[in-house]
């Protein structure tokens, strides 16, 4: 299944955004949350956080 690009573009938006309004939380902490908001796997948030 293709995403389109604007998706894959709010998404990575939506998780740098979230990250920066939580920093006083631990990373882990952080990266479980997305995943539970977002559907997606700790290794794709990590790739994102990475670009």
């Amino acid at each position: 299944m293709k995403r389109s690009k604007e998706l894959l573009e709010s998404r990575k938006n939506y998780v740098k955004s979230y990250v920066n309004h939580n920093q006083h939380k631990q990373m882990k902490v952080i990266v479980c949350e997305l995943t539970e908001r977002l559907f997606v796997s700790e290794r794709t948030i990590y790739n994102i956080l990475k670009s």
